[in-house]
């Protein structure tokens, strides 16, 4: 995200409009009676978000460091909450589609989402509805999450092995849905980190600043890869992972969090928002 990049990318797919800067690679619909202003609100947003979060970053990588603009104090707040180790970049891509989509808002839209990267942030009107698709690393169908007004959804985030950040934990995905896109995502993060067996000698790890030399994680181990786990071993790291996602739901921080690991499932919160998967551990 330091490096200099050009200047933001604007184009239609569609019904839908793709926002892309360096990084930030956005997918944004809306519905039709007030799509063309609300996507111009967007598009005007968006124009300064990437200067605006470069211009902090090293405040960004910190935790509990201050911070100035919009989008980066939308950072710290969803990370403030959680009484252990991590940084406001945890919650980086779901903030800018909260910021994004709070832009939006403004035209008045019944329904509209903003989607950075698979964390989504989610405005839906009475009687509107989302559903989204969790997918492993190798395309598989893992369920699907039905979001409907009323809920108390604002957004959805997935963090897990394999995907765009780093993880201390061995999940395959770990999607938590919450009030705001940057809590889903600073959620999913410590959610998915807390998927876990420490000491296991399958379990590959390396210092984060290892992987990426920036990494606000320094030189704590993040995984890179696991071997075989046996059924009771998957069921632990799930059962791991479980008891931080109940601890934050328990405090109001989350509504509903989707464990995934090899074949098993575990949700935890609201299981109607969870469809099509039959392998669920309540």
């Amino acid at each position: 995200m330091g490096r200099a990049v050009k200047g933001p990318v604007v184009s239609r797919l569609g019904e839908r409009l793709h926002l892309q800067h360096g990084p930030i690679d956005l997918i944004i619909g809306c519905d039709p009676a007030a799509r063309e202003a609300a996507f111009d609100a967007a598009v005007a947003r968006f124009g300064s978000v990437l200067e605006e979060l470069v211009a902090e970053l090293p405040s960004l990588r910190v935790q509990g460091a201050a911070v100035r603009g919009v989008v980066a104090r939308r950072m710290v707040a969803a990370v403030a909450p959680f009484a252990q180790f991590i940084t406001p970049m945890a919650a980086v891509a779901g903030a800018v589609a909260d910021e994004v989509l709070a832009a939006m808002r403004g035209a008045g839209p019944r329904r509209a989402y903003v989607n950075n990267g698979g964390d989504i942030a989610l405005h839906l009107g009475p009687g509107q509805s989302f559903r989204a698709q969790i997918a492993g690393l190798d395309g598989a169908a893992l369920g699907l999450v039905d979001v409907q007004a009323g809920q108390g959804i604002g957004g959805m985030a997935t963090s897990g092995l394999g995907g765009r950040s780093l993880t201390m934990g061995i999940a395959q995905s770990v999607t938590v849905l919450a009030g705001s896109a940057a809590q889903a995502d600073a959620a999913a993060t410590l959610v998915a980190n807390g998927v876990d067996l420490p000491g296991h000698s399958g379990i590959v790890r390396m210092r984060a600043r290892d992987v990426v030399p920036d990494s606000d994680l320094g030189a704590r181990l993040v995984v890179r890869s696991a071997g075989v786990l046996t059924g009771a071993e998957v069921d632990a790291a799930l059962s791991h992972g479980a008891a931080e996602a109940q601890r934050m739901l328990d405090r109001g921080l989350i509504r509903a969090a989707i464990l995934c690991l090899r074949d098993r499932v575990q949700v935890i919160g609201q299981p109607a928002c969870f469809l099509e998967r039959s392998a669920i551990h309540a």
